[in-house]
């Protein structure tokens, strides 16, 4: 697939409750949701865990809640230190990758071989990853390590046939997509619900679906298949794509608010982790496919 972020449907922590991010924030301060208002002891009224997935279960009628734990809480500094983690093994392969798969005369037919098949088993366990209950830290890094290999002889490619600072460029501007993201996910321009998440799902749908369409016409037809990804279309296409991978940053960023606020396991980071990867590999390789259309002949 040309842009790679399979987890579509697989945004936030809940698995038996629906999305996590959209229900209610727990307020600091404030009476527990669902809860008769003056009496903090009431039984919650309806399903509590439907607004809080990892709220404690079996508690008795009447009965007092316990204080939450403490301990085995995800944080944020766990989503950051298992962030750099994938990320920084992404990178150290690429780099790795594009100094010892150089895309020359001699070598360029192994190094896309080899990049092909790296980007295959990436696909795959991410797809394994995305429709697992629980996150599994060897998977996440495997496919960090195999989706590394395919960006180095990717952008090797691109720094050699199309022009040597279009790899810098599609990276800082991946590094401002994601900073624009975040301050304007912070200030609140940005307001992640169910409507946002319903637009984003739909739009990401149409626009995998296109590019599958398009890829089979360039495969069995030729060329360029639909013009999809080249010229003027490929173009405007690579600025939605960007502007997608844009949109799964905010559910990310949503994604891991609710995760702290929730008290979710601590081993969830490496969720958090998974989807911000992904959600930055999709970013980069739209800035690369769209600096590529613009500085090619």
């Amino acid at each position: 697939m040309e842009s790679r972020n399979p987890v579509f449907s697989r945004r936030g922590f809940s698995r038996d409750n629906g999305y996590a991010g959209f229900n209610a924030a727990p307020q600091a301060g404030g009476p527990a949701v669902g809860t008769q208002q003056g009496n903090p002891y009431a039984q919650p009224v309806g399903n509590p865990y439907a607004q809080n997935p990892y709220a404690q279960q079996g508690l008795q009628q009447g009965a007092p809640p316990q204080a939450p734990a403490t301990t085995g809480r995800m944080t944020m500094d766990d989503v950051v230190a298992r962030t750099a983690t994938t990320l920084g093994t992404v990178v150290l392969t690429a780099v790795l990758s594009w100094l010892l798969l150089p895309v020359d005369a001699n070598n360029i037919n192994k190094s896309y071989g080899i990049a092909v098949g790296a980007g295959l088993i990436a696909f795959v366990l991410a797809m394994v990853q995305s429709f697992k209950r629980r996150p599994a830290p060897a998977l996440i890094l495997s496919y960090a390590a195999f989706e590394g290999v395919f960006l180095g002889v990717i952008s090797s490619a691109v720094s050699t046939y199309i022009g040597d600072g279009v790899v810098a460029q599609a990276v800082l501007g991946t590094m401002a997509v994601f900073a624009g993201v975040l301050v304007a996910y912070k200030a609140g321009w940005i307001r992640v619900n169910r409507r946002f998440y319903g637009f984003v799902m739909a739009a990401a749908l149409g626009f995998v679906l296109l590019m599958v369409v398009n890829l089979l016409f360039t495969v069995f037809g030729g060329g360029d298949g639909l013009g999809f990804r080249s010229g003027p279309l490929g173009i405007v296409f690579g600025v939605i794509g960007i502007l997608l991978g844009a949109c799964f940053l905010a559910l990310d960023f949503k994604q891991v608010e609710d995760g702290v606020a929730y008290g979710a396991p601590r081993e969830e980071a490496w969720l958090a982790a998974f989807g911000l990867t992904m959600t930055l590999v999709w970013i980069y390789m739209e800035f690369l496919r769209l600096l590529s259309i613009l500085n090619s002949d």
